[in-house]
Formats: C-alpha cells, structure tokens, sequence
C-alpha cells in the first residue's frame, strides 16, 4: 500500500515560493480520492489553508512585509508514494486534524 505525498507551498507577496511536502504512512490504505475531497472541503477558495490548523510545518520566509504578505498556504496536490514516510502522523491521523478545521 503506497503512502501518500501532501505537497504545498508559501507564495509570499512579492510572489517568491517555497515549496514542500510531507508523506505520511498509509497503513488502513486511505482512498485517495475521499482524501482529496476532504482537503478540498476545508480549503478557504479551494486553494490556501493555515499550516498551524492543519498540523504542517509552516514555509514561510525569515523576512516579513506586513503590507503585502499574509498567513495562509497553498495547497498542491496529493498523491500516492513511494518514498519512505517524512511524518511523525499517520495519514488517519491527519485526516482527523483536516475534517476538524473550523473556518
């Protein structure tokens, strides 16, 4: 059973990005279309999330213009992996963090 890859991204306002992801183990082999659907539902304009909410390490750069740069992050894109898992949280794991995100 593959892990799944959570990749997102920092776009600060100047619009320089940073870019990551995190694969968490998938022991109960989550479907990886509910799992998008779920990430869907909880992004704000389907597109940024607040990695603090969602338990993710946060990319934003050393500097900070509080004119133009903001708080939240972009989501990517998930898919299945072969890498070895770079989370300390199971993937049922941060499913339950995600479906509890308030807006």
């Amino acid at each position: 059973m593959p892990d799944i890859k959570f990749s997102y991204l920092y776009r600060d306002g100047a619009n320089y990005k940073n870019h990551s992801f995190v694969i968490f183990a998938n022991p109960t082999n989550a479907d990886l279309f509910e799992l998008e659907t779920l990430i869907h539902s909880k992004l704000i304009n389907d597109t940024w999330f607040y990695v603090n909410q969602w338990e993710l390490p946060d990319l934003h750069f050393g500097t900070w213009d509080n004119e133009i740069d903001h708080t939240w992050h972009e989501f990517e894109s998930v898919e299945h992996s072969e890498e070895t898992a770079n989370s300390q949280f199971l993937l049922l794991e941060f499913i339950e963090v995600i479906a509890g995100v308030k807006f």
